[in-house]
């Protein structure tokens, strides 16, 4: 027997209307094209950055003009070939490469055993310390943890002050090149961990006690079970930590006080310093094109279905 009208609830009356309304203004046949809009935010991000580049891309192949300082009419590769020949240019490009790297090594042996204890300790305790130690540098902005690493590490920071009380003379410890690679190191360390924990949990642990019961030491195991199925994580923070770390502004221009600047912070003073905004956009079209050949070698080299943490990885 079919309700009375009255017994029919108003919210259900709002929904059968709004779903009408639903179907006058996205027919069932256009059910085809949904997965097509909802890539639409994904194309036009894609589109607003590629229009970018196209913009910088001609803005490089102008000069400037240190009469009128406007940029030239004509297009020259000028700015690529002081690029490729100025030292200045060489020493910041090899000086943010060689970081990066030994960034995101040192940054990887670290992470790995915060990850593993992170993932694999019994004590929920112990686990929740590590999950907040990891969390809490997040909610502390970078140029805010760089300038704390100024009262700890300067001449009359924290460090040299304990030194003091020991007989030793204070040692200079800021603006230098391991200093950046310091700052650059504790800085990307929780987005490690963040990349391997997810790893290291998709690996059973009863992987380990089968080893382990079968006479497989824990470096055995380590090296035959844990390292090979972690491979995804360990490549994904790699990527993570390289990129950011060859992009970094922050950091540079802070611990090292302005002699030990990155690509980024070139491109800051051609920008706003020196004004010659063509030299600026070839050097961050220049950082573009090396940040997507590193990404590209380790796709060669490790396969692009590595980042995937299941399934064919070859």
């Amino acid at each position: 027997m079919r309700a009375p009208r009255a017994a029919y609830p108003l919210t259900w009356r709002v929904m059968d209307v709004l779903e009408r309304l639903a179907a006058i203004v996205w027919p069932s046949s256009f059910q085809r094209g949904l997965p097509y809009l909802m890539l639409m935010p994904a194309l036009v991000l894609v589109g607003l950055l590629v229009l970018g580049l196209v913009q910088i891309g001609d803005t490089s192949l102008r000069t400037l003009d240190t009469n009128t300082f406007l940029m030239s009419e004509s297009y020259t590769l000028a700015n690529y070939q002081r690029v490729l020949t100025e030292s200045f240019f060489a020493t910041v490009a090899g000086r943010s490469l060689v970081g990066s790297v030994i960034v995101t090594v040192i940054t990887l042996l670290l992470a790995f055993p915060y990850a593993y204890l992170m993932v694999r300790t019994p004590s929920s305790a112990l686990r929740k310390f590590l999950l907040v130690a990891l969390f809490l540098p997040f909610f502390i902005g970078q140029v805010v943890r760089a300038y704390g690493w100024l009262i700890i590490l300067g001449n009359q920071g924290m460090v040299n002050e304990a030194l003091g009380l020991v007989g030793v003379p204070p040692i200079r410890l800021l603006y230098n090149y391991p200093a950046v690679l310091f700052g650059l190191v504790q800085y990307m360390l929780p987005f490690a961990v963040l990349m391997l924990a997810p790893a290291l949990t998709a690996i059973p642990g009863e992987l380990e006690s089968a080893a382990a019961s079968l006479g497989a030491g824990w470096t055995r195991t380590f090296r035959h079970i844990v390292l090979p199925l972690s491979r995804p994580g360990l490549v994904g923070a790699g990527l993570v930590v390289l990129t950011l770390s060859l992009t970094d502004f922050a950091i540079p221009a802070i611990l090292g006080g302005g002699t030990q600047d990155f690509i980024a912070n070139a491109i800051y003073d051609q920008f706003f310093r020196t004004s010659d905004q063509g030299m600026g956009a070839t050097l961050s079209l220049m950082l573009v094109a090396v940040g997507s050949m590193l990404v590209g070698v380790v796709f060669m080299l490790f396969g692009a279905g590595t980042l995937a943490m299941t399934g064919d990885r070859k």
